[in-house]
């Protein structure tokens, strides 16, 4: 398997940090990438683990719950 190399004249974009606002460094050479730092990565995740991101469900519930042929 062959790794191909960037052009000489790529240069690494500055983008927002999701967590915190601030810049990051968006390249290989940030191992957290998008974010800044391992602390914002861990932030993220965290909220992501919480279900904090959660969409609203908009689906009405069922209204048979348990086993149909019992009912």
């Amino acid at each position: 398997m062959s790794v191909v190399n960037p052009p000489e004249s790529f240069k690494p974009r500055h983008v927002r940090c999701p967590a915190c606002a601030g810049l990051s460094l968006y390249s290989p050479a940030n191992p957290y990438r998008p974010f800044c730092s391992g602390r914002c990565k861990g932030v993220d995740l965290g909220a992501w683990a919480s279900e904090e991101f959660k969409l609203p469900d908009e689906t009405p519930p069922d209204e048979t719950f348990g086993d149909p042929r019992l009912q």
